[in-house]
């Protein structure tokens, strides 16, 4: 019966015909298997997304001095790693809202309000985006890729599974 309460006002929801998807950004999966819908695209991996750094001049001074790594990984945690997954531009709101919701169950509860929380801060970290059909998404969505403008090396120094699967 909570499962059913949670979604009840979803049809209602502003986001729940829209599409959110990836924005060009570096990412990989890695580690053990955890839940996760079975859906293309989805293994329920830990999702690593990577960063340039980029510093002042008076900061890259530093950063050369302390030898400070020139890239920002950022390892999401479980729930927000299979809903990065599940953000391929290809699936409505609504749809991931109820894979969300049959993986987890009252752990993401209320389903409708915490997916759409964390996707708006994926939003604000610039890393994702939503659009209205999936016609309209014209960029690679894929993991492994540097995206344009950034200088990422291609070789990692962890296990990076970047994969591309079906529904990526």
């Amino acid at each position: 019966m909570r499962d059913f309460m949670d979604l009840v006002d979803l049809e209602n929801h502003p986001l729940a015909e829209k599409y959110p998807v990836r924005l060009p950004v570096w990412w990989c999966r890695t580690g053990d298997s955890g839940p996760h819908p079975d859906v293309e695209g989805s293994t329920g991996k830990t999702i690593v997304l990577r960063f340039e750094k980029t510093f002042g001049r008076i900061e890259r001074i530093f950063a050369k001095l302390m030898r400070a790594p020139k890239e920002l990984r950022r390892p999401l945690l479980d729930k927000n790693s299979v809903l990065w997954e599940l953000c391929n531009g290809q699936r409505t709101f609504a749809e991931i809202c109820k894979h969300m919701n049959a993986t987890f169950h009252e752990e993401v509860s209320p389903v409708v309000h915490r997916t759409h929380a964390g996707i708006q801060v994926f939003v604000g970290l610039n890393v994702m985006r939503v659009v209205n059909s999936p016609e309209s998404v014209e960029w690679n969505t894929q993991p492994g890729i540097v995206p344009q403008g950034q200088d990422l090396p291609y070789e990692v120094t962890f296990d990076a599974d970047v994969d591309v699967r079906d529904g990526d």
